[in-house]
This record gives structure tokens, C-alpha cells and sequence, in this order.
């Protein structure tokens, strides 16, 4: 067992919110039986996590892997203590979620005007049009909204984005009520002290989280920097497999095992047992048929 070695300003504890089943399996090529999805699921709840983001409402003509939500509800056995919240993309997600007695939800925006055109067939104004009632009528049933906000950094189209334009973005959501907010990396071209500056320009990190991908190594960095900055929770995927089908630069989420690695050996407490991380992330592998990105599974599992 590693000796840690903590760093001042660092949180005792830290949420992993695990977006592999989600965020992981929606990029994927091939589509992944709902057997071995429910069993995913399982195993990231028998490693410890007790938020795993399970799947997504989407129609399925724009994401076909997640086709199968209701079936995958209803296989999941959901253990006390773990949420299992859902993204929920408009008013016809939500009746399919609610039907479901779903108790937790996520929807996602866009900083930028190209994305949200691209992403949600609306502008960066209109886009608050489709999410006030979903998440009026999901706190209305006593649902929990989590709100992502993609390209808060850069886009591949208008370049660095604005920190007030994501911050205005962001308070918004918050005051139409939801729980959380999730500052995504899309493109995953943020570096630690951008990662600083947005936060510090929301005033208090308390219901901030940050979603990193990879695509320049810097993620590792940039949680680091996050942590510092009093954020709390992080998103992450088993095994870094993920993407955005919508942005084609984008690429991998953090590997949760990657973040585990480096959270044990600062003392941060996550309630994550990397070995059976990685044991799941090598059997997802083969699943897949290719390796896992995640260094951290790569270097345990001997390649």
C-alpha cells in the first residue's frame, strides 16, 4: 500500500461521479448488449461508487447505443446508498424518466453559440427555453437536477470561450434550480490556471463540479488544479472511454482509475477500491475489443 503524500488546500474527500456508462458507452462504435451493461453498472457499484450516471433519454436516431434505457432501468438493481441519476435532453425525456420513478437527472447546455446550434438545434438564448420546464416539472416530482455546461473552455469552432459567457450560462441554470454544475473540458484543451480562473469567477465553488477529457494530458492537472480551488466532485470514466459524438476533437474522459491513483496518494479520500476499478475496466476491454486508455489499468493489468 502507497504512503500519501498530501498537499495543502486539497479536500478530505472527494465525489467521483462516474459518467461511464453514460458519457463512456454513448461514443462507443459498436453497441453494447444491455446484459453487460446492467453488469457494468454492477460492478462500478460493487468497487464503491455511489453515483454512477447510468444512461440517457436521448431519441435514439442521434445516440443508438443508449437505445436500450428502459430495458437497462429495469435490470439495474439499485443499491441503498447509490444514485443513479440519468441525462434527460428535453420534455419527452423527462416523461420517459419519470415513468421510470428515476429520482435523479442531469441536463446539458452549451457556453457557445456553434455548439448549442449543433448540439441542441438552439441558440445560447433559446436554449433556456427547453430546460426551464424540465427542470420545473423534475423538482415538482421531487427529482434532483444535475446541469452540465460543455465547451467551457474552448469550442472547434469559435475558439476560447468567454469565462463570463460560461459563468452567466452556468448561474442561470443554478437559479432555475439545479442541484449541481458541471464545467466540461469538451474538447479537453484547459490548463490548470484557466481551470482557476473559471472557478474563482463563479464566487464559490460549493455546487461546482468539473468534467475533463484527455485530449492534451492535461486532465490530471487541471482536477488538481479544481481541487485547489475547493471543487469537491469530479466526473469521471471507468477505464477513459468516452468522448462527445457531437464534437469530433474530442476524446477520452479522465479514466477514473487514473484520478483514484492520484487521489490515494495525495490521502483524498474517494471510497473507491482501485483494484476492482481496473478488474471491471480489463473486462469492459474485452468487451469492447480494444485496450483501455487509462494508464493507471494499463500499467496494473499488465498491458
Amino acid at each position: 500500500m502507497r504512503r500519501p503524500y498530501g498537499l495543502e488546500g486539497l479536500p478530505h474527500q472527494v465525489t467521483v461521479y462516474e459518467v461511464g456508462p453514460r458519457d463512456g458507452l454513448q461514443n462507443e462504435a459498436a453497441v453494447v448488449p444491455v446484459e453487460a451493461k446492467a453488469e457494468f453498472v454492477a460492478r462500478l457499484a460493487g468497487a464503491g461508487h455511489k453515483v454512477i450516471e447510468t444512461t440517457s433519454f436521448v431519441h435514439p436516431k442521434w445516440v443508438p447505443q443508449l437505445a436500450d434505457a428502459e430495458e437497462l432501468l429495469a435490470r439495474v438493481e439499485r443499491r441503498p446508498g447509490v444514485r443513479y441519476p440519468v441525462l434527460v435532453p428535453n420534455e419527452r425525456g423527462l416523461d420517459r424518466a419519470l415513468a421510470l420513478e428515476v429520482d435523479e437527472i442531469a441536463v446539458f447546455a452549451s457556453a457557445t453559440e456553434t455548439f448549442a446550434a449543433k448540439n441542441l438545434n438552439r441558440s445560447l438564448e433559446t436554449q433556456f427555453d427547453m430546460f426551464e420546464p424540465v427542470v420545473a416539472r423534475a423538482l415538482a416530482a421531487g427529482v434532483r437536477v444535475r446541469a452540465y455546461v460543455s465547451m467551457c473552455f474552448a469550442d472547434p469552432w469559435e475558439g476560447p470561450t468567454p469565462i463570463p459567457q460560461v459563468v452567466e450560462v452556468g448561474e442561470r441554470l443554478l437559479g432555475l434550480g439545479c442541484h449541481e454544475l458541471s464545467l466540461g473540458d469538451t474538447i479537453g484543451v484547459a490548463t490548470p490556471g484557466h481551470v482557476t480562473a473559471l472557478i474563482e469567477a463563479f464566487g464559490s465553488p460549493d455546487r461546482l463540479a468539473v468534467h475533463f477529457h484527455d485530449t492534451y494530458g492535461q486532465a490530471l492537472g487541471n482536477t488538481l488544479a479544481a481541487l485547489q480551488a475547493g471543487v469537491t466532485t469530479v466526473d469521471a470514466s471507468t477505464g477513459g472511454i468516452g468522448g462527445c459524438p457531437y464534437a469530433e476533437s474530442a476524446t477520452g474522459n479522465l479514466a477514473t482509475e487514473d484520478l483514484v491513483w492520484m487521489l490515494d496518494g495525495l490521502g483524498v479520500e474517494t471510497g473507491l477500491d482501485l483494484g476492482k476499478l481496473v478488474e471491471t475496466s480489463t473486462w469492459l476491454a474485452r468487451l469492447l475489443g480494444r485496450p483501455s486508455p487509462s494508464r493507471v489499468v494499463q500499467a496494473l493489468s499488465k498491458g
